[in-house]
């Protein structure tokens, strides 16, 4: 049948033939097929210029059709991005971010940023030295120490300098709060206003309706006003939105907010408005959620509100930096038990949520309208244009957000009994307002769970829709809702409906011995004690995540391990750094698996429906996606961690006596310190120590102190070059930071390196080594060792090389007890470049839980993918020599054998087990640190058997003979071990 008997116009692209029924379907075609660069606009972004128009073939824009066929919206700005010409993105035509001077008007392309009144490079005011500023920070900000320790701490300076007449820099903690609060630069000061019911009055009123309830906030325009205009975010902004493509497969690519279609669409909008073109458009990202800062002190409740911005990368509001702030405390009406479910309570207490956050946001009302002109970090000036972006909150939150029953959905119409309804329509402000309009109050909560009398607060807002704006939760919607809460429980009715309560009982502490037994990684929280506890955190519900599959298989059917599976790569899927087309599809097809496998918790009775909201909101991820970039940059796994450092350990630090004032307080002190460190930074004031400033100082007056600080530093060269005599602080089994952290800083080459101290009651020789470990062969490992470092490319075997020819080492040795992998993990926790930093552990005696030597991933075939180009291996020592000039970090290590020919079909995971030689023996190398990528974690191929009791973590990778490699042991494990 023709299009035209369907009523369909065709739209047909010039240059390929393809056909669409619509000009929206040939205008993403075109952009992602026949991109178009224009020298005349250049975008306003930190990848430096676009390409000049000789670098693309001239037939290209010759066949392009011209600016009055395709109209404003396809005339599109488009650049290559990154090295290497792989990717390239299509930037809005209207929101252009273009730099303008402080009067508003645009400067042309290339200007340098407006000159201001520089500051002095000495000028630290409020304080009188570095020294000064890096007291406060490190007494106030890092170690948070109390007033009455800091008091002792400046008496103690104070005695010390008696004798030769000087002062500490502070006298007392009092002097140095209020050298803080002199702070200009990111002072935002907290506010407050008082509500109270206005309603209709009972005969009797309840307590509630007299009371007033006090919100302190700060005014949220001067916060984001503060967060454009932060140096330490300039290069880590958008300032219009884009779509970024593949270069070779033009396939759409998604990772931060602007690189959704969210952006994109409000900035169609806002650009019909001919004194928005050449604006930053700014979304207003919120988050809330109630915390509990202690429960053995009484009733201590607070609801913050989160806010941050939709220009800033995900790393940045990921990285726990102040690219999220807190701005309020909203009201927790409390009442007696008597009046505390009546309806106009709960009204009163829902509708108090809205009308004050339409009150703090109000700010943002006329920014919303016309453009306000804004100084941004990188020192230009920009007409800047608001808009209410997502909410990140949990499902009790986003039901209280737009105004739905509970059970229902936020987001679409689908009926409460029946959520996996796939024909349902999506929420909408205009249709609500219609239904509203034309039914009762009690057909809107039945028929389409909507309460009726609730105004949201984005009716306030220019542009906002409620219904559109809910991001997606994956911690307490996935993790801790669907996982936690629905499987594993469903796991445990399946275990009783199936055997019955003690036998059920009894499979149910093996799986705990199971998940206890499993050995240490970097990042893994271990579960001693079984998962019987009653506080369940969301890291709880994560680090179970990790293991639990493995440590159900053999009790469970396989159709529960694949549902498992595939709800798990589901949430891994969805958890990266970036997501492609193929990602979405992918992710539409494990979710299909996983609907398809839980049926098996219907058949056997566990469950009777499947209408579920927290699960039924996997149905909207590939839509959030497109919208809003990935999601780990909406979680409100972000809002959980900035509750402890903007409430929690505020709190600590109170005499818990009204506490919120304090909290207020000392929350505009970190801030204030934050925006100081960033303008001394931007100033490049904080390189090197405050003791190395000081020497430098004296050296530049006294040439004898030169000559010191030179032979101190030679000597310090020296030191590193002869890094196995290196006695600096940092034991490798006192490591400070545990495990793992994140490292600050730009993507750099993954690398490993040796602990900075070696261990002294070690062996120093590779025969004692060997001794030791029970490894008669090290020396000949050693020769074959230097025998591929020496000779790369000698294809002999080394049985058949005489000893003269490949002479062993006989010279001392250094050992350590851990190694460092440091590599690009950007959907793990991570610096602000997406680095991090983990410890693999060699030790005979770990935490005095006895030896641990941990299991890592080699490098053995550069040119292959995933577990194709890898190995396991179980490192046994870390130790360094050097011989003839060289020094050679290495580790003796034992391998792994592949089971199979690839992935276990029934868990997706790889299954190894310890390499032999055909002697039995165990099958043994000396590697080259180099050559190991990062650690690898094996989780036991338990069967049906039971574990013993005395099993301990330590004894994992010796008492069973087949592992699972872990690849939900972290994302980035995901994403190699495949």
């Amino acid at each position: 049948m023709h299009a035209r008997t369907l009523g369909l116009s065709r739209y047909t692209c010039k240059q390929c033939k393809r056909s669409f029924r619509n000009r929206s379907g040939l205008t993403q075609h075109t952009h992602a097929k026949h991109p178009r660069f224009l020298t005349h606009l250049t975008p306003s972004n930190n990848y430096g210029q676009l390409p000049p128009v000789n670098d693309h073939p001239p037939e290209m824009e010759q066949e392009l059709p011209n600016d009055s066929e395709m109209g404003m919206e396809d005339n599109i700005q488009a650049a290559f991005i990154g090295p290497g010409d792989v990717l390239f993105r299509n930037y809005h035509p209207g929101l252009t971010g273009q730099p303008c001077n402080a009067q508003g008007d645009f400067l042309p392309n290339g200007a340098q940023p407006e000159p201001r009144q520089p500051k002095s490079p000495d000028d630290w005011s409020p304080y009188n030295s570095r020294l000064e500023f890096e007291l406060a920070d490190f007494t106030y900000t890092r170690s948070q120490m109390s007033a009455v320790s800091l008091n002792v701490l400046l008496e103690l300076w104070a005695a010390s300098l008696v004798e030769a007449g000087g002062r500490p820099i502070f006298s007392s903690c009092r002097e140095m709060y209020q050298t803080i609060d002199d702070t200009d630069v990111g002072d935002v000061k907290w506010q407050s206003f008082t509500v109270k019911y206005t309603g209709d009055m009972e005969a009797n009123p309840a307590p509630w309706m007299h009371d007033e309830y006090d919100i302190w906030f700060r005014d949220p325009r001067k916060v984001v006003q503060n967060m454009l205009g932060n140096p330490e975010f300039a290069k880590e902004m958008d300032y219009q939105p884009f779509r970024e493509y593949d270069t070779k497969s033009s396939m759409r690519r998604w990772q931060d907010f602007m690189s959704g279609d969210w952006a994109w669409r409000q900035a169609d909008i806002i650009a019909q408005d001919p004194d928005c073109l050449g604006s930053t458009f700014v979304p207003i990202i919120l988050g809330s959620d109630k915390t509990t800062v202690s429960v053995a002190t009484g009733q201590n409740d607070y609801y913050p509100l989160y806010l941050s911005i939709g220009n800033i990368h995900n790393n940045v509001r990921r990285a726990h930096r102040n690219g999220v702030v807190l701005i309020a405390f909203l009201a927790m009406p409390k009442t007696t038990r008597e009046h505390a479910n009546k309806d106009n309570f709960r009204k009163f207490r829902r509708q108090l949520f809205h009308s004050t956050l339409g009150r703090i946001l109000k700010s943002f009302k006329s920014g919303m309208v016309k453009p306000e002109v804004t100084l941004f970090g990188d020192g230009h000036y920009r007409r800047v244009i608001y808009g209410l972006g997502p909410y990140i909150a949990d499902y009790e939150e986003q039901a209280l957000l737009t105004c739905i029953v509970r059970n229902w959905c936020p987001r679409c119409l689908a009926y409460r009994n029946d959520l996996d309804d796939d024909n349902a329509l999506h929420r909408c402000r205009d249709h609500t307002e219609m239904l509203i309009s034309e039914f009762t109050l009690d057909a809107l909560w039945n028929e389409y769970g909507i309460v009726g009398e609730l105004v949201p607060f984005t009716h306030d807002f220019l542009r906002a829709d409620i219904y559109e704006l809910i991001a997606p939760d994956l911690l307490h919607q996935i993790i801790k809702g669907a996982f936690k809460d629905h499987l594993v429980e469903w796991v445990e009715k399946f275990l009783r409906h199936t055997h019955g309560d003690a036998r059920a009982n009894e499979i149910l502490d093996d799986i705990d011995r199971r998940i206890a037994a499993i050995a240490p990684f970097p990042g893994l929280r271990r579960f001693p004690q079984g998962r019987h506890f009653k506080q369940w955190t969301g890291d709880d519900s994560k680090a179970l995540m990790k293991v639990y599959l493995p440590a159900i298989e053999g009790h469970v059917p396989e159709e529960i391990i694949r549902t498992f599976r595939a709800f798990l790569e589901f949430c891994y899927l969805v958890r990266r750094n970036i997501l492609t087309e193929k990602d979405l599809d992918d992710l539409d097809e494990v979710l299909a698996w996983f609907y398809r496998y839980r049926e098996v918790f219907k058949t056997t009775g566990v469950v009777s429906s499947f209408s579920l909201p927290r699960q039924h909101a996997m149905k909207h991820y590939k839509q959030l996606i497109q919208l809003f970039g990935a999601p780990n940059g909406l979680c409100s796994s972000i809002t959980e961690s900035k509750h402890v450092k903007a409430v929690k350990r505020p709190y600590r630090r109170t005499n818990k006596y009204h506490a919120l004032g304090q909290m207020l307080v000392i929350n505009q002190r970190l801030d204030k310190l934050a925006a100081s460190r960033a303008d001394f930074e931007s100033r490049s004031m904080l390189h090197g120590t405050c003791l190395s400033t000081a020497l430098a100082q004296l050296a530049s007056q006294n040439a004898t102190r030169a000559r010191l600080t030179e032979a101190h530093q030679q000597l310090s060269d020296a030191d590193q070059d002869n890094e196995s005599e290196r006695p600096l602080g940092s034991a490798s089994l006192d490591e400070s930071q545990g495990d793992y952290e994140d490292v600050d800083g730009p993507r750099v080459e993954a690398h490993v390196c040796l602990a900075q101290t070696r261990q002294r009651n070690r062996p120093r020789t590779i025969v004692a080594l060997a001794d030791e470990l029970n490894i008669p062969d090290l020396p000949k490992l050693v020769r074959i060792f230097l025998l591929g470092q020496l000779l790369p490319d000698n294809n002999r075997d080394p049985a058949d090389i005489p000893p003269t020819e490949c002479p062993g080492y006989e010279g001392r040795i250094s050992i350590y007890h851990s190694a460092s992998s440091t590599f690009y993990a950007p959907s793990d926790l991570s610096g602000i470049g997406g680095m991090r930093r983990e410890y693999i552990r060699a030790a005979p005696t770990w935490r005095r839980e006895g030896p641990r030597y941990d299991c890592v991933f080699v490098i053995t075939d550069p040119t292959l993918e995933g577990m194709w180009g890898m190995d396991v291996a179980r490192v046994l020592c870390f130790f360094s020599f050097k011989t003839r000039g060289i020094s050679y970090p290495c580790a003796i290590v034992q391998w792994f054998d592949r089971v199979g020919e690839g992935p276990d079909e029934t868990t997706g995971m790889w299954m190894v087990r310890p390499s032999f030689t055909p002697r039995r023996e165990r099958n043994l190398a000396v590697i080259h640190v180099d050559t190991i990528f990062r650690a690898a974690h094996l989780i036991p191929i338990y069967g049906r058997d039971f574990v013993p009791r005395n099993i301990k973590p330590c004894h994992s990778y010796d008492v069973f003979h087949g592992f699972y490699v872990n690849k939900f042991a972290d994302h980035h494990a995901f994403e190699i071990a495949y």
